[in-house]
């Protein structure tokens, strides 16, 4: 094929009959056959079914997968109405961490690699050991069920077992990646109340080492709930533990405990027990901690993972992430399948831009996850992993974290492999998987999500409110599923949950996504319809962009946006009402970059810093984000915003004309 003459929607690959038959997709179908008496002529029949009948469909899941729960559930869920408060297979009692333990098999579980580390692999029967030592000393340490455990540790196999473990015993995990500045970690774990702290002297990014530990001196004193502190000496192993009041521990002391083995007790919890709490910040105001349990995450990944990504006992799945994505708690969740993981921590490109693929090589990946803007560092640097690397254990791709091009599936299939299973998917950190994604059933098109996800009632709908076919509109999920928030923490009355995806369209889930599904099912992502930042596949709250910037002396007010570009990388510009008197020098732009990468992340730092006259505000006193995004898209001013619902309407000609002339 050839990229000047590829179309979106042609047809790149067809599955073989094998292929097929051995998918779990087609285990499952055969499963229903048996069991139920359902019959189902292919992958649509069955996810028709999947979102028509919501108790059916989930409870065959239970089944399916053998959850085991210490009491059968009483009922599958509440209610059918799309709503927070569902309760979902009430009167069950499952861990999350044991489901994961029992899929262990000989073999390893988890292969490991960072810039100071060798290429490794943790067996099964290791996984297992470890997780039984740490919770074990958790529980000495005075860890109860409830009890939040929280993590600044990367992408490395002691944070997995950390998770584990204190999952195990009914504690809430939550993680933040040692990189994220100060500021955006206190933000965070100021609204959990932690009882334990893991964390690292440093990390390791690019061939250099940064220390942390002043760093988290001052964030221990940020947070007095604080008994312990777990301390792993990771960049340097000579490294001393900050100074703190805190019971100190160090990592391996955890390991030096006797293994309980048979004796140990997974903690069983109910439904509205919490599993975790993750991040996606919103526009105004602290991040939002969401909720999740353990019941639903559990049925939502054992779908997710064995059917859409296909993931069994014979794979090793790999995803570049770090610990401050929600896809490090699902690369976690990927071992539920029985599936070995990699996890990498460090620079993509460090020591060169092939190091993913011989990392891939050697663990023998046979899916292999990154984004599309990875995918364009690829080819931008001429690299074709097929030249240099074995990559014949590899089965499928899974691309994901942007929207992805026809471009972006092309470049595998001439790089990479021909014959290959290249998914997309997209979901979200507050469902903890996919709302649209793939099945080794179907074909695959260029630059299209192949489907809408088993038990996910996912649509395209129009300003008035009606489904579209082949026509963009916003993603609404219509029907409840079980990965859906509990609640948010510090959200008592439950305001801010339905704020965030029920206000706009009581009764529905608006995600926040430009969705297109075509006729025969095909999904394409355009990017968000709401304020958010997606900055290669991490969400970012403007409200953490401002609150660094307009602390500057210099700056009167600021907006920000992220523009998705086909075949490009997105465009993050911020843009500067600077105070009477002040200029935009490349001094004060040197400020700017440096404060936002070090209070809060390099994901924050914008591609360009423009100075504005004024920044446009609705009537409401509302930065006009959505509208200027939108007109930096291409969008014309009558799409994007009235000036009737404008402040100060003159505002928005700059951004007109700066749309106008870069589409």
């Amino acid at each position: 094929m050839t990229k000047d003459s590829l179309t979106a929607g042609e047809l790149l690959w067809t599955p073989s009959e094998t292929f097929v038959a051995d998918s779990n997709m087609t285990r499952l179908m055969a499963w229903l056959r048996e069991h139920r008496g359902l019959e189902f002529a292919d992958y649509d029949a069955l996810w028709t079914w999947s979102v028509s009948d919501t108790p059916g469909f989930w409870s065959a899941l239970w089944e399916f997968f053998a959850i085991d729960s210490t009491t059968p559930y009483e009922r599958v869920v509440d209610q059918e109405l799309m709503q927070p408060g569902n309760t979902w297979f009430a009167g069950s009692q499952v861990n999350f961490a044991e489901h994961v333990l029992r899929a262990a098999h000989k073999g390893p579980a988890i292969w490991h690699l960072s810039e100071s580390r060798a290429l490794a692999a943790l067996s099964w029967d290791e996984l297992t050991v470890a997780v039984r030592k740490v919770a074990t000393q958790f529980r000495a340490l005075g860890v109860e069920p409830g009890d939040c455990v929280v993590s600044l540790l990367p992408n490395i196999p002691e944070t997995a077992i950390a998770m584990l473990a204190a999952i195990s015993i009914g504690a809430v995990w939550s993680n933040a990646a040692p990189e994220f500045g100060s500021p955006t970690i206190r933000d965070r774990f100021t609204q959990l109340d932690p009882k334990v702290l893991l964390a690292a002297d440093g990390y390791g990014f690019g061939g250099k080492a940064f220390d942390r530990r002043e760093q988290l001196e001052e964030l221990i004193g940020d947070l007095p709930t604080l008994e312990t502190l777990i301390f792993l000496p990771y960049v340097d192993a000579d490294a001393a533990p900050p100074r703190s009041k805190l019971n100190l521990v160090l990592w391996s002391t955890l390991l030096q405990t006797e293994d309980p083995g048979g004796a140990f007790e997974f903690e069983r919890v109910g439904p509205e027990h919490p599993l975790w709490v993750v991040f996606s910040s919103g526009t105004t105001g602290l991040p939002k901690a969401i909720v999740h349990n353990h019941v639903g995450v559990l049925i939502e990944m054992y779908k997710f993972m064995a059917l859409h990504l296909n993931l069994g006992e014979d794979d090793t799945a790999f995803f570049y992430t770090t610990t401050g994505w929600v896809m490090f708690n699902l690369v976690v969740g990927m071992l539920l399948t029985g599936s070995a993981v990699v996890l990498y921590d460090g620079s993509p490109a460090y020591p060169d831009v092939t190091r993913l693929w011989s990392m891939a090589a050697e663990s023998g990946a046979t899916l292999f996850g990154a984004s599309p803007g990875y995918v364009k560092l690829m080819e931008d640097q001429g690299v074709v992993p097929k030249d240099s690397f074995d990559l014949s254990a590899m089965k499928s791709v899974l691309v994901g974290g942007a929207p992805s091009t026809p471009e972006t599936f092309a470049w595998f299939y001439d790089a990479v492999k021909s014959d290959l299973w290249v998914t997309s998917q997209s979901g979200g950190t507050e469902i903890a998987s996919g709302f649209v994604g793939g099945s080794p059933t179907l074909p695959v098109y260029a630059g299209e999500i192949q489907t809408r996800a088993l038990g996910m009632a996912v649509d395209a709908w129009s300003d008035e409110r009606k489904p579209l076919v082949g026509e963009v509109g916003e993603l609404v999920c219509t029907k409840p599923f079980p990965s859906m928030p509990i609640y948010f923490m510090n959200d008592d009355d439950g305001r801010r949950y339905r704020a965030a995806y029920f206000e706009d369209i009581p009764g529905v889930w608006r995600h926040g996504d430009f969705l297109e599904i075509n006729e025969r099912g095909g999904c394409y992502i355009y990017g968000r319809s709401d304020s958010t930042l997606n900055r290669n596949g991490v969400r970012i709250g403007t409200a953490e962009v401002y609150r660094v910037v307009e602390a500057i002396d210099e700056v009167a007010d600021s907006l920000v946006v992220c523009v998705e570009r086909p075949g490009q990388s997105a465009y993050m510009p911020l843009f500067l009402q600077l105070a009477p008197g002040s200029v935009l020098t490349d001094e004060l732009q040197e400020t700017l970059r440096e404060h936002l990468k070090t209070r809060c992340s390099a994901r924050h730092v914008p591609d360009e810093i423009l100075a504005v006259d004024e920044i446009p505000y609705t009537l409401t006193g509302k930065k006009l984000e959505v509208p200027v995004q939108r007109l930096l898209a291409g969008w014309t001013l009558e799409k994007s915003v009235s000036r009737s619902s404008m402040r100060n309407p003159e505002a928005i000609d700059y951004f007109v004309e700066l749309g106008t002339n870069r589409t």
